[in-house]
C-alpha cells in the first residue's frame, strides 16, 4: 500500500503490470485506485510486456511503473536497457524473494541487487533505492520518480518481502514535492543534452516529430550504430548523467561518526542494525545505512574515518559490500543471510565479539 500510495502521490497515472509473489499487493492497490485518479492499470501477458507498456505510457508523458520480484525482473532485462538507451523515465520496483528461478516466492532476499546495477547487457548506469520501513517505502517511491523524469532513466525501487510485506504506522502528506520533465524546446533536436546532460523530453502528442530507437543514434535520434566515435559519446553521456550527480543525489543516513566498528546495511538488514545498537547505546559501534544503492556512495565511507572494521549485512552473499570493499583499505566483513530469514540481533552481536 505504501509504495502505491506514493506513487499516486508523486503523480504516476499508468501501471502495467504481471501478478508475482511478493510484489502483486502494489499491482492490486493501483488497480483500485488509478481509475479514481482517472489513471490506468494494464495487466500484461507477461512481465516483457509489462514494461513495454510502461515504455509506451512513459513517452506519451505519463509517470509510469510497474512491479515485480526475481523471474519477472529477469524478464524485464532487455527493457531496462531500451529505456536506458531511448532515455525513457519509469519506476520499476522489485519486492526481492529468494533465487535463483522460482526459488522461494514467499520469503524475503536481497539477491537482486547486482542484477539490477549490471542485468542488461552494455555500459550504463542506473538509480536504485532501498526502503527500510514503511515510510521510507513511501516517500522514496516519490523520490524515484522524481529521479527518473530528472535523469531521464530507469529508477528501481529494490525492496525485499520483508519490507515489502511489513505493517507499521506511516504518513501521507498532503503534498509532496514534484521534479517534472523538462520538455523539449521547440526546434531542439529530440536527444541533444542539456548543460546537466539530459535533453529535453519530447512527450509523443506534443507537437515533436522524434524518432525513438534502442539503436545507437545521434542528436535527431536517427540510427548511427556504425559510427564508433557517436556510439562512444552516447554512451558515455548516458553514464555521465546519472554519475555526475552522484554526491548530489546520494541518500544514506550516518549514526556514531567516531566509531571503530561500523555496520553497512539497506533494506530490511538496518532494521536488525538499528537493534543492536539501540540495545548496546554504545558510540563506537556505528551505522551506515544506505537509502541510495545505486550510484553506490563510496565517499559515504569517509563519514568513519576512525572505522576499523566494515561490518555488512545482506540477504545475500555479499553483492553490494563487494563494491563496497573496491573503495577502501578497512576491512569489509560480510555478514551474509540465505534461506529468506533476516538477520537476528544474536548473529550481529556475534560479528561484533569476532572484531573487538
Amino acid at each position: 500500500m505504501a509504495c502505491a500510495e506514493g506513487a499516486l502521490a508523486a503523480g504516476c497515472r499508468f501501471f502495467g503490470g504481471y501478478p508475482i509473489t511478493p510484489s502483486t499487493e502494489v499491482a492490486e492497490h493501483m488497480a483500485t485506485r488509478l481509475p479514481k485518479k482517472n489513471g490506468v492499470f494494464i495487466q500484461m501477458e507477461d512481465e516483457i510486456a509489462s514494461l513495454a507498456a510502461v515504455l509506451g505510457a512513459s513517452w506519451t508523458g505519463a509517470r509510469a511503473m510497474t512491479a515485480t520480484s526475481g523471474p519477472g525482473f529477469s524478464l524485464m532485462m532487455e527493457h531496462v536497457g531500451y529505456a536506458v538507451m531511448t532515455e525513457t523515465p519509469c519506476v520499476i520496483v522489485n519486492i526481492q524473494r529468494g533465487g535463483p528461478s522460482t526459488g522461494q516466492p514467499t520469503l524475503g532476499a536481497q539477491g537482486d541487487m547486482l542484477q539490477c546495477r549490471f542485468g542488461s547487457h552494455g555500459d550504463y548506469s542506473v538509480i536504485a533505492l532501498s526502503p527500510a520501513s514503511v515510510q521510507e517505502m513511501f516517500s522514496l517511491t516519490v523520490n524515484a520518480f522524481n529521479l527518473a523524469d530528472r535523469f531521464r532513466v530507469p529508477v528501481f525501487l529494490m525492496a525485499d518481502e520483508i519490507i515489502g510485506h511489513m505493517r507499521e504506522r506511516f504518513t501521507i502528506p498532503d503534498e509532496v514535492e514534484i521534479v517534472p520533465r523538462r520538455p523539449l524546446e521547440k526546434g531542439a533536436l529530440p536527444f541533444a543534452a542539456g548543460p546537466d546532460g539530459v535533453p529535453g523530453f519530447p512527450a509523443f502528442g506534443a507537437g515533436h516529430g522524434v524518432h525513438v530507437t534502442g539503436l545507437t543514434h545521434d542528436e535527431r535520434g536517427y540510427p548511427r550504430a556504425t559510427s564508433p566515435d557517436i556510439h562512444e559519446a552516447l554512451v558515455m553521456r548516458l553514464v555521465r548523467k546519472v554519475e555526475s550527480a552522484r554526491r548530489e543525489i546520494a541518500d544514506y543516513q550516518v549514526v556514531n561518526p567516531g566509531a571503530e566498528r561500523v555496520f553497512i546495511s539497506y533494506g530490511a538488514p538496518a532494521r536488525t542494525v538499528q537493534q543492536v545498537l539501540h540495545d548496546r547505546k554504545d558510540p563506537a559501534i556505528g551505522h551506515l545505512q544506505l537509502r541510495m544503492v545505486w550510484p553506490f556512495p563510496e565517499f559515504a565511507l569517509q563519514e568513519f574515518p576512525d572505522a576499523k572494521v566494515f561490518l555488512f549485512p545482506e540477504m545475500n552473499l555479499g553483492q553490494v559490500a563487494r563494491e563496497a570493499d573496491r573503495h577502501t583499505d578497512v576491512p569489509m566483513v560480510p555478514i551474509p543471510r540465505l534461506g529468506g530469514e533476516l538477520h537476528t540481533p544474536a548473529m550481529l552481536e556475534a560479528a561484533l565479539e569476532a572484531h573487538p
